[in-house]
Formats: structure tokens, sequence, C-alpha cells
């Protein structure tokens, strides 16, 4: 059994069982690629991948369990790699990261522009999408970290940690209604207007969702969008009221645009920063981490590295003060 035939088995589940696609993104033979599943196939007496002629059409149930074993021995691969990395030249490496439009627009830039003056020669990447393609990115360890407010939650060999909170902001045209309100905002106010705001499961939507529901509101959501730019450009043309994350409101690019407080109206929402369990973090990643949220020092990263299962995760991670962004 050879790594690279394991390595070859994920990369032809993960490009949907077409070899020709795995050849080319590994610089290979596609005939290569068949010949290595083969004399796994034979060593392991089982087939990891259901056949129709020459096509692999499905994964076995065998296949299914030798693919998460697989998964976790490349992953133990890597991680050993980032060790010897890091005693060799801690100053040099590559920093993946996956997150939302919000985090990258908005919260990230200030973040990313210190870490590269400290760390030159450290490639960055950073990957955009749904919450739940960004938690899928980092638990099969195509990134090292998964910054998000949702959707993280939802697979169990994630290590998350608490950012920062954050709230939400109403967006309207200076001559709108609401903005000539004499006193605080009410949800049955609110909800008398169309609403234009995130797609459910983006940037803290169900606590809006959630708000509604509890005063027995159900508001006329008209228009809805991953990323904030996209919700304030359709607020200008009147489509309805914005709701946006509070950072995502910026007074020198929006001025044409009034916010009005919402912050009472909805439960704040927390964005973590999440990575897969058992992965080694090279001194430029508690870094990072530190930079973007100052309170998760060294110490308290390492007591989430330690912990044993996602029970005492989580009490780490309800016992950690999260400032207000």
């Amino acid at each position: 059994m050879k790594l690279q035939q394991l390595r070859y088995i994920c990369e032809v589940a993960n490009h949907d069982l077409n070899v020709s696609a795995t050849a080319q993104s590994l610089f290979t033979s596609q005939p290569g690629i068949s010949k290595q599943i083969r004399l796994l196939e034979e060593e392991l007496g089982v087939e990891v991948f259901a056949r129709n002629g020459k096509h692999l059409v499905s994964i076995t149930p065998a296949g299914e369990e030798v693919l998460r074993v697989a998964s976790e021995i490349l992953h133990k691969v890597d991680a050993i790699k980032q060790i010897s990395q890091e005693f060799s030249d801690e100053t040099k490496g590559v920093l993946s990261i996956a997150t939302t439009h919000t985090q990258a627009r908005y919260v990230l830039p200030p973040i990313i522009n210190q870490f590269m003056r400290e760390y030159p020669e450290v490639s960055l990447q950073m990957q955009q999408g749904t919450p739940a393609q960004i938690a899928e990115m980092a638990a099969g360890g195509d990134v090292d970290f998964a910054i998000a407010t949702e959707g993280l939650e939802h697979f169990s060999n994630l290590l998350l940690m608490p950012c920062y909170q954050w709230n939400r902001a109403v967006i309207v045209p200076k001559d709108h209604p609401l903005a000539q309100l004499d006193g605080p905002l009410t949800l049955a106010e609110l909800a008398r207007h169309p609403i234009v705001t995130y797609v459910f499961g983006f940037t803290g939507r169900s606590r809006l969702d959630e708000a509604f529901e509890q005063e027995g509101l159900s508001p006329k959501v008209v228009f809805t969008a991953a990323d904030a730019d996209v919700i304030k450009t359709y607020v200008r043309l009147g489509l309805g009221v914005g709701i946006v994350a509070d950072m995502a409101h910026d007074p020198q690019t929006d001025g044409d645009l009034v916010t009005v407080n919402a912050s009472h109206l909805f439960s704040p929402s927390v964005t973590s920063i999440a990575f897969r369990r058992g992965t080694f973090l090279r001194g430029y990643m508690y870094r990072f981490v530190n930079l973007f949220a100052p309170h998760l020092s060294r110490e308290v990263i390492g007591k989430f590295l330690r912990s044993q299962g996602r029970a005492e995760a989580e009490k780490i991670f309800e016992s950690v003060d999260v400032p207000l962004l």
C-alpha cells in the first residue's frame, strides 16, 4: 500500500469519480491512476469503487470506510510535513483560508495587511464560498482555517473558536420613512416594509428569522443575496429595506445610505474560526488567529487543541469572553 494510491482514491472521490479530471489536476496520466487504484483494491481484497465497464459509477460501502481512513492518513502526513517545515524555517510556508464575502471584504483586510507585513514569505491563499462550502473545505483539510458565522458546527471534526460578536444594521436611502423615525425601531415597524437581506444560511440570517418568528411576524423578504454589496445595490434601487451585518456599512462609500440601529431587535451572532481536529498549527498560524481575535492567545488555542471530543471543546468555547465588534 502506497501513499500515492491513497491520494489517488481520495482525489478521484473529490472529482466526482472523474478519473480524467483527477489526472489533469494531479498532472499525471489517467491509465496510471486507474492502474494504481486497481492494485490497491487487489491488495485490500475489496473494491473501493463500483464500475460500469471502464467507468466508475459509485463508491462502495467498503470504499466509504477506506476513503475515510485514507483521508485521515493523508491529513497526518500533511501534519508531519508542517512540523518539519516549522522547525526548518518558521517564517516560510502557506496559509490557506476559506471565508464569506462579508469577512473577506469588511473584516479581514487590515488583519491580512498586518500579517503579510510580519510574514512576507508566507503565501496567503483565500477562497470564498457559502458557509457550507467553507466548512466542508476545512473539514476535508483543503484549507487551514474556515471563518464564518453559520455552518461550521455541522462538522464534528472541526474545532471552533469564537472570534467576535456582531449585530445587524438596517440600511435605507436618506429619504426613506425609517430614516425619519423619532424613537427606536421596532420589529413590527420593520415588518411593514419589503426587506432585502442575506440568503438563508449566510451571515447570521438564522438569528434574523428567529427574531421575527418569536414576535409572530412574517416579514416580506423580497430579495436575498450572499453579498452585502449586492444587497446595498438593490436598496439604492428602492427594492426594499436592507438588513446587513453592521460592519458591512462603510460611511465613506455608503454615504448615500442611512443606518438605523437594529442591535436591540436581534440577538448577537458569533463569528468563529475553525480548523480540523488534529491539525498542527505553525507559529504564523497562531499569530494569524491572534491578529484576527486578540483574546485567542496561544494558551487559549492550546486548550482547544488539547480538548478531547466535541463536548469539551464546546465548554471551552462557552468560557471564552467574546468581544463585540
